[in-house]
């Protein structure tokens, strides 16, 4: 590289030689990219970049990749980003996947659902009528929105098993792809088109032409990047930490086996109350996840934390049954709430703290020739089940813009148009999953109704106002706009083919769940990890007999 500097007007000429990019149809060296980061928007894109014929690793901190970690919900939009990755992703993706979307989901009234389960309407009848439920209070048009667009409808998979079909996938084109157990911890950016060295947590110094963050919510790379003072720094009053915002809420979790009357009807179901919210989803073989949403002090540790892959932490008090802890701070509640916590092994309640970020309007994603991705960059609240989602959309995009990438002297500006393609759609649903949870928690209570004294606080009042404004407005803007991302276009199709072909295979997973759960209790077990391992790691086993 040389400067070249004119004598009579200083202008200073770059005449570093450039390297040309190649693709499969286009002359040059391949593109070779580093991924910190192992998660799913961490394999999504290596998979997309790996079908480009770039030259991929992923360098994974977890020793093994062991089989555990709750499901995730995989919206229109992400299906849709999906299926135009990979076919045969999208293809093995639906064979492990249950529809949620195709079914009634929506808001229910935590205190005046009769417990029995019972389907009915969202209508405004139960005003004038006294004998009119009330059980539903908002129901969301999920499957209307995605009929919109001929979208495949929202659902959930195992996270265990897409890491495994993703891993498999990117082995088709790079067997080693995966470096596992040894961390990107630092980098340093080398300028335009010279690309980035980085070290790994042995101390081994590593190079590539670009590097993605895509390390999570306490990313290394965010770390250096945003200078925030070190990997999980916590503030005092533990409402700040490497950045990240506590958003005034902790979450239990479980899971159960349990045939209910509404199983097949309903997706998932949110439970409004006073000061919390309980979520129950189907998941999937007759179980059942569920989420209690509680506004507590960052800290109020009971509950062992394993989700996601991370260790399982120690129970705060051993000898506390965690499910009569929640049940106490539900009373009141409706039994069907009470129906699910008890059919729970009180040994598989989890429960984490909730941080988020704030959107990054006057910070760009990317330094030279490193970027973040996913909740390295945009953590944001679980409410519109978009976490998951956003980070297959980065993986997408940003690898679009890689393609089309002709030399490494654009790199740098491929990953700053990247940041400033995205960052208003990924802010807009940032704001948009974090006033959900505010407006539950804070704003919204158990609705008004003339026939009986369960909502009389100004909160209830104007809960009930809300619901025309929600029914008929926010939610269905809410879920087209979430949707309106769709690069397969329309392929009503292929999604009512979808859904036919798992409705049957639906019950019968679920009937034989429910007939073994009947005979022998409840079983949840951690399935083999997805590689070889040097020792064996404990089996988690948690069962309720």
């Amino acid at each position: 590289t040389t400067l070249a500097s004119s004598a009579t007007d200083n202008v200073v000429v770059d005449t570093t030689e450039y390297e040309a990019l190649s693709l499969p149809a286009r002359e040059g060296r391949t593109l070779k990219v580093a991924i910190a980061g192992g998660g799913v928007g961490g394999l999504t894109a290596a998979l997309c970049m790996l079908k480009k014929g770039f030259d991929v690793t992923v360098y994974e901190r977890t020793a093994a990749f062991a089989r555990f970690g709750g499901p995730i919900q995989f919206a229109s939009n992400a299906l849709s980003v999906l299926k135009e990755i990979d076919e045969t992703l999208f293809e093995r993706v639906m064979e492990k996947f249950t529809f949620t979307g195709t079914r009634t989901c929506g808001i229910k009234d935590g205190l005046r659902s009769d417990g029995s389960f019972r389907m009915t309407d969202d209508s405004l009848s139960y005003l004038w009528d006294s004998s009119s439920p009330a059980d539903w209070f908002v129901k969301f048009p999920l499957k209307q929105c995605a009929d919109i667009f001929g979208l495949p409808y929202t659902g959930v998979i195992d996270r265990p098993d897409l890491q495994a079909i993703l891993i498999e996938e990117c082995k088709k084109y790079k067997p080693d792809f995966i470096s596992n157990g040894n961390a990107v911890e630092s980098y340093e950016d080398k300028g335009k088109g010279k690309g980035v060295s980085f070290t790994l947590a042995d101390g081994t110094k590593k190079e590539a032409d670009i590097l993605v963050g895509s390390d999570g919510i306490w990313s290394a790379i965010r770390n250096q990047m945003y200078d925030e003072g070190g990997i999980k720094s916590t503030s005092k009053d533990k409402k700040k930490r490497q950045g990240c915002d506590y958003s005034g809420y902790t979450v239990f979790a479980g899971e159960t086996v349990l045939d209910t009357p509404d199983y097949y009807e309903t997706g998932y179901k949110v439970y409004i109350g006073p000061k919390r919210y309980f979520v129950t989803s189907d998941v999937g073989g007759g179980r059942i996840q569920w989420y209690a949403f509680f506004a507590l002090p960052p800290g109020s540790k009971k509950a062992p934390s394993g989700w996601g892959g991370s260790t399982r932490d120690g129970q705060a008090e051993p000898g506390e049954n965690l499910v009569e802890y929640i049940k106490g701070l539900h009373e009141g509640w409706t039994d069907e709430v009470m129906t699910v916590l008890d059919s729970t092994p009180p040994e598989s309640v989890e429960q984490r703290d909730l941080y988020d970020r704030a959107p990054e309007l006057f910070r760009s994603w990317a330094d030279g020739n490193v970027v973040l991705v996913g909740d390295a960059v945009h953590a944001m609240m679980p409410n519109l089940g978009q976490g998951g989602c956003q980070a297959i959309e980065d993986a997408y995009v940003l690898t679009e813009m890689l393609a089309a990438t002709k030399t490494t002297e654009k790199l740098e500006d491929a990953l700053q148009n990247f940041y400033r393609a995205r960052i208003l759609r990924v802010s807009a649903i940032q704001f948009m999953s974090k006033l959900a949870s505010d407006l539950i928690i804070n704003a919204f209570d158990t609705p008004w109704s003339p026939h009986d004294n369960l909502g009389k606080s100004w909160k209830s009042y104007l809960t009930f106002f809300w619901k025309p404004i929600l029914q008929y407005a926010i939610f269905p803007l809410q879920f087209a706009y979430l949707y309106s991302y769709h690069p397969t276009g329309n392929i009503a199709e292929t999604a009512s083919a979808l859904e036919a072909t798992w409705k049957e295979k639906h019950v019968e997973g679920a009937e034989k769940a429910f007939a073994l759960a009947a005979e022998e209790g409840f079983q949840r077990k951690a399935a083999p990890s997805f590689f070889q391992k040097s020792e064996e790691l404990p089996a988690t086993v948690l069962a309720a007999k």
